[in-house]
């Protein structure tokens, strides 16, 4: 349940917006007469999956002009008691709205110094545990790495056609990539490199269960994203896709194993491209998409162009997985 709260003048709009109220079929609705001249507040108590239909009305009847300010806040609980939803014939699964969605996504693509702060803590943890053989270094590394932001930023930005959100997360990811490797770049050249350790090595064996693994890590971190559920376990799940390959790239690069390094860095874009293909297709079956039917017309462009590149990065990866394999073989053989 949730109270969307709409503050707006009182002229033709606000018949509008009553009408729009009354037909989401909300719990209850007051009006209110503010002090300002000429203003209501609208205070609308509304059903579980009834939001967004009513976010969408009001914005396509209040724009354009900027006088006017929908909020819309979580509710707990409520007395009298509500008919429980599985009673209800047609009730609607409780989904974030798209502006939530938005404003959860959007912070965490951000590239802060806080960001970066955490990416260096993170990998020289994971770099150090890699090297040492040490589970719990890596694990460790994984629930303060904030590799999370910057996927579901990608891929919400395709979902949405918002260039602005997808150019956001490709610089923070990047960043965060970059930032990583070369943390990792600088340890190897003041600690030696342990090759018989078990946590490193395993870095550099390409397989096509990783593919899995990164597929159920994107599309639970965005699951978790729509329905409004906590986001720290899958924030480590994904982390466990990313950082540790990077980590292993600067480790086998600065200690002169290009091979080493070729075979981590094809596992980095292999989960890569699982991850943001898996959230895509989370995001698009869920129906994350923009308002209108021009921005969704973009969105989808934007949604297939990014599911046919990964795809293809995903092809590629596997391709090369099995030639490098083949190749194992015949020379065991």
């Amino acid at each position: 349940m949730r109270r969307m709260d709409i503050h707006l003048r009182n002229d033709e709009r606000y018949d509008i917006a009553i009408r729009a109220v009354k037909a989401a079929d909300p719990v209850d609705y007051a009006v209110i007469e503010l002090e300002q001249q000429n203003r209501r507040l609208i205070t609308v108590f509304l059903r579980d999956g009834t939001s967004q239909t009513l976010m969408d009305n009001l914005q396509d009847a209040l724009e354009p002009g900027d006088d006017w300010r929908i909020t819309l806040l979580p509710l707990e609980a409520t007395v009298p008691k509500l008919e429980e939803a599985s009673k209800r014939k047609k009730a609607k699964s409780e989904t974030a709205t798209r502006e939530e969605l938005y404003a959860d996504v959007i912070d965490g693509a951000q590239l802060t110094t806080n960001y970066i702060v955490l990416v260096v803590l993170s990998t020289v943890v994971a770099a150090i545990g890699l090297n040492s053989n040490g589970v719990a270094a890596v694990i460790g590394a994984m629930v303060i790495a904030p590799l999370l932001g910057p996927i579901l930023g990608l891929a919400m930005g395709a979902a949405l056609g918002d260039q602005a959100l997808l150019r956001r997360g490709v610089i923070t990811l990047g960043a965060g990539v970059g930032v990583a490797f070369g943390v990792a770049l600088l340890l190897a050249f003041v600690m030696p490199i342990d090759f018989g350790s078990r946590e490193l090595m395993s870095r550099a064996e390409v397989r096509l269960d990783g593919l899995a693994l990164a597929m159920a890590a994107g599309g639970a971190a965005a699951l978790s994203l729509v329905r409004g559920q906590g986001m720290a376990l899958v924030g480590v799940m994904v982390a466990a896709a990313l950082l540790p390959p990077i980590a292993a790239i600067g480790l086998f690069a600065g200690a002169g194993e290009p091979a080493l390094a070729s075979r981590a860095s094809l596992l980095l874009a292999l989960n890569i491209a699982s991850l943001i293909l898996s959230a895509l297709i989370v995001f698009y079956i869920t129906r994350v998409r923009p308002r209108s039917w021009i921005e969704q017309k973009h969105a989808d462009r934007a949604v297939w162009i990014n599911i046919i590149l990964a795809g293809l990065m995903l092809v590629v990866s596997a391709v090369l997985i099995i030639v490098l394999d083949l190749g194992a073989e015949v020379s065991i053989g």
